[in-house]
């Protein structure tokens, strides 16, 4: 019997199979194809050209700059700085002009602070003391302003005080103004210049329209009416993204500006426009936490007559401006053409391999199709 296998096994190797087409007069699986087929053309030429565009080769490596020029005054009148005139200089930060900016609109002022001993805060817990003993010289104030000088300051019949400490002094005070107090930035504008270029396709363009007219930039306003105008109010922006600036100006915020550049290059260059789309990135619904807003703080230092360096203390909160640009280009290519074509091909392959196995092994007649499909000759 080993031999007679073996023998057969032999043989078959020289065997020749050929496709022999029969034709199935069964309406059910003939609707069955043609829905198959129907289903893989509308697939094929729907998504995969029509809105997938799978005729183009992509270009993803988008390359951007981008640069943003602030323009606004203010005028505030407050007890620590007397009448004061606000220009981009103060409350821009950083002057650069990047794609990240912020814009200050409220602030805790201390001047004239220099180094010397003083009580710490009466709000920092590791601070409080009753004796002289809770405060170790030496000792860095945890979250604090200074070194501690090893004494207990108290008031007149207190029974608990605060450590005096080395720092800059006085120290900065804990209270805020209750409304923001460069509440005008809101009419504030900032100009938004976006350059970019898809280096497979050596395309390049600017969201700045192209034009010989030096007033056009001083008087216009983005708009749908004016697209290539990146000229926003900072109230409008803050708008858009679904807030409101005045209580986001009182403690600060963050705001996302997203540019979008999606390119279809087998059309004319003035079809390539930028999409300008507006986004709270901080939590806007933690306004209460401990944690909402944005603030940080900077100094500007000076020296009197006699030489000792003085400095004024800025707590500053304002709204940071996140500048995000991304995008795609696509442009007719052959290969890629070719290459979707051929798997539409494949999968009509696969359509017809669904329907014989539903005719072959599915269906009541399986047996007698399967028979007239596969045919022995000798």
């Amino acid at each position: 019997m080993g031999q007679v296998a073996w023998k057969g096994l032999f043989l078959s190797l020289f065997d020749y199979k050929t496709e022999k087409y029969v034709i199935a007069k069964n309406k059910k699986v003939g609707v069955l194809y043609r829905v198959v087929q129907l289903s893989i053309l509308a697939y094929l030429v729907g998504w995969v050209f029509v809105v997938k565009k799978g005729y183009q080769d992509t270009d993803t490596s988008l390359q951007s700059s981008v640069i943003t020029k602030l323009k606004g005054v203010a005028f505030t009148n407050t007890s620590e700085l007397g009448e004061r005139l606000w220009d981009v200089a103060d409350y821009v930060i950083p002057p650069q002009g990047e794609n990240v900016f912020f814009v200050m609109t409220n602030l805790i002022v201390t001047p004239n602070q220099r180094q010397a001993t003083c009580p710490e805060s009466i709000s920092i817990p590791n601070a409080l003391c009753y004796k002289d003993g809770d405060c170790p010289a030496g000792e860095a104030v945890v979250a604090g302003n200074g070194i501690k000088t090893g004494r207990c300051l108290k008031d007149r019949g207190s029974i608990r005080g605060t450590c005096e400490i080395l720092a800059w002094c006085p120290v900065e005070k804990r209270s805020k103004p209750k409304k923001p107090l460069l509440a005008s930035a809101e009419n504030f504008t900032v100009y938004i210049k976006n350059s970019i270029r898809f280096p497979r396709f050596k395309f390049s363009k600017m969201n700045v329209l192209a034009t010989g007219n030096e007033s056009y930039l001083k008087s216009c306003r983005y708009s749908t009416e004016h697209p290539y105008c990146p000229i926003f109010l900072l109230g409008d922006i803050v708008r858009w993204a679904e807030s409101d600036f005045q209580e986001m100006a009182l403690e600060g915020g963050v705001i996302g500006i997203q540019i979008e550049w999606n390119c279809d290059l087998d059309k004319a260059p003035s079809e390539c426009n930028p999409h300008y789309s507006f986004s709270r990135l901080d939590n806007k619904f933690a306004e209460k936490s401990i944690s909402s807003g944005y603030n940080f703080r900077f100094a500007k230092y000076y020296q009197d007559a006699e030489g000792v360096d003085y400095r004024t203390l800025i707590k500053a909160y304002g709204i940071r401006f996140d500048v995000m640009v991304n995008g795609k280009a696509g442009k007719f290519n052959i290969i890629s053409t070719i290459i979707n074509i051929g798997s539409g091909l494949a999968l009509m392959g696969a359509g017809a391999f669904f329907c014989d196995l539903v005719l072959l092994y599915l269906i009541k007649k399986s047996n007698f199709y399967r028979g007239k499909k596969y045919e022995e000759v000798k």
